[in-house]
């Protein structure tokens, strides 16, 4: 079992940052890829970004990509997203998620643990 808790949400102006972090607890957090999702009202959850278990590879959406950076700390059992240049459209809850495995998958089916989201507002 693996316990995922994010943190580092809340309300910022377009164009701000945000640094989400998500801590896991449990065994083995490096056997683990890693996803950020993110859910709007009314819309399905997404995929935002993800990372492989050392952290040497990472895969995002084109949505974010060049402004999120997605990294782990595995001695700290933490994965962080770093996100720059923020959007109103960026607006949602957003998820941490684990995969036993390597494979970076972009759908949430394939992840088997999940954080209770923490919620980012960006304001125009």
């Amino acid at each position: 079992q693996v316990q995922l808790v994010e943190s580092g949400g809340g309300l910022v102006q377009a164009g701000g940052t945000l640094r989400l972090s998500c801590a896991a607890s449990g065994r083995t957090f490096s056997s683990y890829v890693m996803g950020w999702f993110r859910q709007a009202p009314g819309k399905e959850r997404e995929f935002v970004a993800g990372i492989s278990r050392s952290g040497g590879r990472t895969r995002y959406a084109d949505s974010v990509k060049g402004r999120f950076t997605i990294s782990r700390d595995n001695a700290k059992n933490t994965v962080y997203v770093q996100m720059n240049s923020l959007k109103p459209e960026d607006t949602a809850v957003y998820y941490c998620a684990a995969d036993y495995g390597d494979i970076i998958y972009s759908v949430r089916h394939e992840y088997d643990y999940w954080g209770q989201g923490t919620q980012v507002t960006v304001s125009s």
